[in-house]
């Protein structure tokens, strides 16, 4: 009988080297596959949920639409055509293109979302084949393809999807067009960085907080070059993103009231964050907090900006104590994408129907979020006896129970954890910089939220890269003989 198991397990285990070897060996299909497995269930959320965009997602949509028709990006209603600058170009902009193709259609922009969202999981499988083993680059893939708040994001005209995107597109151009480098800053890299500060660029354009992470790719540069060869990546690809933007400025010098460099909200934001009636979320601004005399959309936000400041100098430790309060609003539910639908089709989502979403995309988040703390400690085996690293490994499930026992439930401490435990020495997780870099985009998102104000769909901005971190807590599985895990010909296992 023994001898039977043995024989058995021995074929089994033959089977699953040979299908391992077989995805190695085709991994650029696999790419496809997933990309094919995520559009699915996004097309069909894009065509049969999706309704007249509301909230945020008119105005996008309206705005694609003047610039589809040649207009420009403004309002013309009253017959005289107002430029705007208050929502980021960038979305509107990208969106427009396909409009002048298709139509102005509601559902031509959640057809583009459904693609973006298929291409941000094919996107986030390529980029984990550049440190991760070809089976774990699958698990990152599908767990960003079976997000079910990705999958209902399909059905929202907002930013969110295509700047998570951009993220993970900048940092994936670096590290193929780099990779044949000889170790320094040489024309490679040098090449690499443009194009990488180009797709920051354009994602700044549609979502300006992305500007904070053009200089991390620095961490992805060449090691051999040491911080001379990194910090010319990082000027360079900054540089770049500031090439991309700049005609844009220009052109809200030429047509505002005064110059912005990409939107005029982020005077507004700061004003709600720090607002003496601030919730730790959105809240509306009137003419009564001080600036309804002013008049023009940048003049209006640098008031507010001033607004802003002044309260916090006025009562700097309320504005600090809001911190957990907006961590708590971006992390600790999802409900936006619910919320959205229901209200574009308040018959198609009675309460039960939006309890049940709600509470599916909040608890698979949780476990997300868990994943990416325990993957943003993987360290090479020869350190894992080290004693910090114990301690934040039994941490990460202590502050996960702890948060579900909580009333409401409470994420955003493990959340906040992530940028932390990645730089846990060693301070090299042997993955090329691309885990220091996805920490490094969660802890802009929690930077910026703290200074403005939390809602829980700005976290949508970094999940495909909490996604990758989370493939990072499995650990590899030795398939052969030799004892190496099978993996593409032309990727390195490293993590």
């Amino acid at each position: 009988m023994a001898e039977v198991a043995t024989g058995s397990a021995t074929e089994r285990g033959s089977t699953l080297r040979s299908i391992d070897r077989f995805i190695a060996d085709n991994h650029r299909w696999v790419t496809l596959a997933v990309f094919a497995i995520a559009l699915v269930p996004r097309l069909y959320v894009a065509m049969a949920w999706a309704r007249e965009p509301v909230w945020d997602g008119h105005y996008y949509h309206f705005g694609a639409g003047r610039i589809a028709e040649g207009v420009g990006y403004g309002d013309d209603r009253s017959g005289v055509f107002r430029p705007w600058c208050h929502y980021p170009v960038g979305y509107s902009g990208f969106l427009g293109l396909f409009y002048a193709v298709f139509g102005v259609k509601p559902t031509v922009a959640t057809a583009v979302q459904a693609l973006v969202g298929a291409a941000t999981v094919a996107t986030v499988h390529q980029l984990a084949l550049t440190f991760l083993s070809h089976r774990r680059a699958l698990i990152a893939a599908l767990l960003c393809a079976a997000c079910p708040n990705l999958i209902l994001y399909s059905g929202l005209v907002m930013t969110e999807p295509l700047a998570g995107l951009g993220l993970l597109l900048a940092p994936l151009a670096f590290a193929k067009l780099s990779k044949k480098s000889n170790g320094t800053f040489d024309r490679r890299s040098l090449f690499a960085s443009v194009v990488a500060g180009i797709i920051f660029g354009l994602t700044t354009l549609v979502r300006p907080q992305t500007l904070l992470c053009a200089p991390a790719v620095a961490l992805l540069g060449p090691k051999r070059g040491g911080w001379k060869g990194r910090l010319a990546v990082a000027v360079m690809t900054t540089a770049m993103c500031f090439a991309v933007v700049l005609p844009w400025t220009v052109r809200n010098c030429k047509q505002m009231d005064s110059c912005a460099f990409v939107s005029t909200n982020a005077g507004w934001n700061l004003a709600i964050g720090s607002h003496p009636n601030a919730t730790g979320r959105y809240i509306g601004l009137t003419s009564k907090d001080g600036c309804g005399d002013v008049v023009g959309q940048v003049d209006q936000d640098r008031c507010f900006a001033h607004k802003g400041i002044q309260w916090i100098k006025d009562d700097p430790v309320r504005w600090i104590s809001l911190a957990p309060v907006k961590l708590s609003f971006t992390f600790d539910h999802q409900s936006f994408a619910v919320g959205y639908l229901a209200q574009a089709d308040p018959a198609a989502w009675p309460e039960e129907r939006r309890a049940f979403y709600r509470r599916l995309m909040s608890m698979s988040q949780y476990v997300l979020i868990l994943l990416a703390a325990l993957g943003a400690l993987v360290l090479p085996r020869e350190r894992k006896g080290d004693a910090l690293l114990t301690f934040a490994l039994a941490l990460a499930p202590v502050l996960f129970m702890d948060g579900l026992f909580q009333q409401p439930e409470r994420i955003w401490p493990l959340a906040l954890a992530i940028p932390i435990f990645a730089v846990i020495p060693p301070l090299s997780r042997s993955s090329g910089g691309k885990v220091e870099y996805l920490a490094w985009s969660v802890a802009t998102l929690v930077i910026v939220h703290i200074a403005f104000f939390g809602e829980d769909r700005y976290q949508v901005v970094v999940t495909p890269a909490l996604a990758l971190l989370a493939a990072c807590a499995f650990r590899p599985r030795v398939t052969d003989a030799e004892g190496e895990v099978a993996r593409p010909k032309d990727a390195k296992e490293t993590v």
